[in-house]
Protein backbone atom coordinates (compact mmCIF):
# COMPACT_ATOMS: atom_id res chain seq x y z
CA UNK A 1 0.00 0.00 0.00
CA UNK A 2 1.45 3.49 -0.91
CA UNK A 3 2.08 6.37 1.49
CA UNK A 4 -0.48 9.44 0.39
CA UNK A 5 2.15 12.31 -0.33
CA UNK A 6 2.67 14.44 2.23
CA UNK A 7 2.76 18.39 1.74
CA UNK A 8 5.38 20.61 3.50
CA UNK A 9 4.54 21.59 7.02
CA UNK A 10 3.82 25.34 5.71
CA UNK A 11 0.65 23.28 3.93
CA UNK A 12 -0.54 22.36 7.04
CA UNK A 13 -0.42 25.84 8.72
CA UNK A 14 -1.89 27.93 6.08
CA UNK A 15 -1.22 31.92 5.98
CA UNK A 16 -2.83 35.14 5.57
CA UNK A 17 -1.45 37.42 3.12
CA UNK A 18 -2.17 41.07 2.84
CA UNK A 19 -1.77 43.46 -0.56
CA UNK A 20 -2.34 46.81 0.24
CA UNK A 21 -0.91 50.40 -0.98
CA UNK A 22 -1.53 53.15 -3.32
CA UNK A 23 -0.12 51.00 -6.19
CA UNK A 24 -1.65 49.08 -9.35
CA UNK A 25 -1.09 45.43 -8.88
CA UNK A 26 -3.10 44.12 -5.33
CA UNK A 27 -5.97 42.00 -7.44
CA UNK A 28 -3.63 41.11 -9.71
CA UNK A 29 -1.21 39.70 -7.15
CA UNK A 30 -4.50 37.59 -5.41
CA UNK A 31 -5.13 36.52 -8.89
CA UNK A 32 -2.03 35.22 -9.75
CA UNK A 33 -1.82 33.16 -6.62
CA UNK A 34 -5.37 32.15 -7.55
CA UNK A 35 -3.94 30.83 -10.89
CA UNK A 36 -1.34 29.35 -9.48
CA UNK A 37 -3.08 27.44 -6.97
CA UNK A 38 -6.04 26.41 -9.49
CA UNK A 39 -2.73 25.25 -11.55
CA UNK A 40 -1.69 23.23 -8.72
CA UNK A 41 -5.57 21.29 -8.40
CA UNK A 42 -6.22 23.49 -5.11
CA UNK A 43 -9.81 24.62 -5.53
CA UNK A 44 -10.02 28.72 -4.78
CA UNK A 45 -12.86 30.98 -3.76
CA UNK A 46 -12.60 34.90 -4.59
CA UNK A 47 -14.90 37.33 -2.70
CA UNK A 48 -14.76 40.68 -4.55
CA UNK A 49 -15.82 43.38 -2.47
CA UNK A 50 -17.21 46.95 -3.94
CA UNK A 51 -16.72 45.40 -7.23
CA UNK A 52 -20.04 44.81 -8.96
CA UNK A 53 -19.60 45.53 -12.40
CA UNK A 54 -18.70 43.09 -14.77
CA UNK A 55 -14.82 42.35 -15.43
CA UNK A 56 -12.69 40.68 -17.91
CA UNK A 57 -10.88 39.17 -14.70
CA UNK A 58 -14.24 37.38 -13.83
CA UNK A 59 -14.72 36.47 -17.17
CA UNK A 60 -11.59 34.57 -17.09
CA UNK A 61 -11.53 32.88 -14.05
CA UNK A 62 -15.02 31.52 -14.49
CA UNK A 63 -13.61 29.67 -17.32
CA UNK A 64 -11.87 27.59 -14.06
CA UNK A 65 -15.24 26.84 -12.60
CA UNK A 66 -15.57 24.86 -10.71
CA UNK A 67 -12.37 24.85 -9.44
CA UNK A 68 -12.37 29.01 -9.05
CA UNK A 69 -15.27 30.67 -7.84
CA UNK A 70 -15.75 34.09 -8.11
CA UNK A 71 -18.61 36.32 -6.16
CA UNK A 72 -18.93 39.72 -6.14
CA UNK A 73 -20.58 41.52 -3.41
CA UNK A 74 -20.94 45.30 -4.50
CA UNK A 75 -22.78 47.36 -7.28
CA UNK A 76 -21.81 48.54 -10.42
CA UNK A 77 -19.82 52.35 -9.61
CA UNK A 78 -17.58 53.25 -6.95
CA UNK A 79 -18.52 54.14 -3.20
CA UNK A 80 -17.56 57.47 -3.11
CA UNK A 81 -18.61 59.50 0.33
CA UNK A 82 -20.62 57.91 2.72
CA UNK A 83 -21.52 54.27 1.48
CA UNK A 84 -24.85 53.58 0.65
CA UNK A 85 -27.17 50.71 2.97
CA UNK A 86 -26.66 48.78 -0.39
CA UNK A 87 -23.12 48.87 -0.27
CA UNK A 88 -22.79 48.34 3.07
CA UNK A 89 -25.43 45.32 3.23
CA UNK A 90 -23.64 43.77 -0.03
CA UNK A 91 -20.17 43.71 1.82
CA UNK A 92 -21.37 41.86 4.97
CA UNK A 93 -23.05 38.99 2.38
CA UNK A 94 -19.90 38.54 1.46
CA UNK A 95 -18.05 38.49 4.77
CA UNK A 96 -20.97 36.23 5.46
CA UNK A 97 -20.50 33.93 2.39
CA UNK A 98 -16.52 34.21 3.13
CA UNK A 99 -17.09 33.06 6.10
CA UNK A 100 -19.37 30.43 5.26
CA UNK A 101 -16.99 29.21 2.90
CA UNK A 102 -14.17 28.79 5.67
CA UNK A 103 -16.07 27.18 7.56
CA UNK A 104 -16.75 24.48 5.75
CA UNK A 105 -13.78 23.74 4.65
CA UNK A 106 -13.64 22.65 1.13
CA UNK A 107 -11.44 25.54 -0.58
CA UNK A 108 -7.22 25.95 -0.04
CA UNK A 109 -7.16 29.47 -1.03
CA UNK A 110 -9.74 32.23 0.20
CA UNK A 111 -9.59 35.43 -1.49
CA UNK A 112 -11.07 38.42 -0.22
CA UNK A 113 -10.53 41.20 -3.01
CA UNK A 114 -10.69 44.73 -2.20
CA UNK A 115 -11.74 44.10 1.81
CA UNK A 116 -9.13 46.09 3.24
CA UNK A 117 -10.81 49.02 1.16
CA UNK A 118 -14.50 48.02 2.52
CA UNK A 119 -13.02 48.29 5.94
CA UNK A 120 -11.03 51.86 5.26
CA UNK A 121 -14.26 52.59 3.05
CA UNK A 122 -16.93 51.31 6.41
CA UNK A 123 -18.80 48.97 4.61
CA UNK A 124 -17.27 46.48 6.71
CA UNK A 125 -15.94 46.58 10.12
CA UNK A 126 -11.78 45.76 10.45
CA UNK A 127 -12.71 43.62 14.10
CA UNK A 128 -14.89 41.60 11.86
CA UNK A 129 -12.01 41.07 9.40
CA UNK A 130 -9.61 40.16 12.12
CA UNK A 131 -12.06 37.52 13.57
CA UNK A 132 -12.53 35.95 10.11
CA UNK A 133 -8.44 35.81 10.12
CA UNK A 134 -8.93 34.13 13.75
CA UNK A 135 -11.82 31.61 12.09
CA UNK A 136 -9.23 30.79 9.63
CA UNK A 137 -8.70 26.90 9.21
CA UNK A 138 -5.28 25.52 8.88
CA UNK A 139 -4.42 24.58 5.68
CA UNK A 140 -5.91 27.58 4.19
CA UNK A 141 -4.67 30.70 2.49
CA UNK A 142 -6.46 33.62 3.06
CA UNK A 143 -5.25 36.56 0.98
CA UNK A 144 -6.69 40.33 1.54
CA UNK A 145 -6.52 43.13 -0.54
CA UNK A 146 -7.09 46.59 -0.97
CA UNK A 147 -5.79 49.92 -0.32
CA UNK A 148 -5.28 51.69 3.13
CA UNK A 149 -5.07 48.61 5.20
CA UNK A 150 -6.07 48.62 8.88
CA UNK A 151 -2.74 48.63 10.48
CA UNK A 152 -4.43 45.55 12.91
CA UNK A 153 -4.87 43.74 9.39
CA UNK A 154 -1.28 44.24 8.52
CA UNK A 155 -0.03 43.39 12.36
CA UNK A 156 -2.12 39.88 11.83
CA UNK A 157 -1.31 39.30 8.50
CA UNK A 158 1.85 36.76 8.16
CA UNK A 159 2.59 38.37 4.63
CA UNK A 160 2.03 42.07 3.65
CA UNK A 161 3.12 43.57 0.58
CA UNK A 162 2.81 47.01 -0.12
CA UNK A 163 2.01 48.38 -3.98
CA UNK A 164 4.11 52.01 -4.20
CA UNK A 165 2.41 53.92 -7.10
CA UNK A 166 5.54 55.70 -8.97
CA UNK A 167 3.78 56.87 -12.43
CA UNK A 168 0.32 55.51 -13.33
CA UNK A 169 -0.83 56.95 -17.00
CA UNK A 170 -4.09 57.58 -14.67
CA UNK A 171 -2.76 60.84 -13.36
CA UNK A 172 -2.69 62.12 -17.22
CA UNK A 173 -6.33 61.26 -17.91
CA UNK A 174 -6.12 58.02 -19.46
CA UNK A 175 -9.70 55.93 -17.85
CA UNK A 176 -9.45 52.18 -16.82
CA UNK A 177 -9.39 50.59 -19.91
CA UNK A 178 -11.57 46.82 -20.61
CA UNK A 179 -8.67 43.76 -20.07
CA UNK A 180 -5.86 45.87 -18.63
CA UNK A 181 -7.43 47.91 -15.33
CA UNK A 182 -11.11 45.60 -15.68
Amino acid sequence: MNEPERRPAAWERGYVHLYTGDGKGKTSAALGLALRAAGAGLPVFIAQFAKGRPSAERAALARLAPLVEVRPFGRPGFVTGAPAPEDIAAAREGLDCARSVLAEGRRRVVILDEAATAAALGLLDVEALLALIDAKPPGVELVITGRNADERLAARADLVTEMRAVKHYFAAGVPAREGIEF
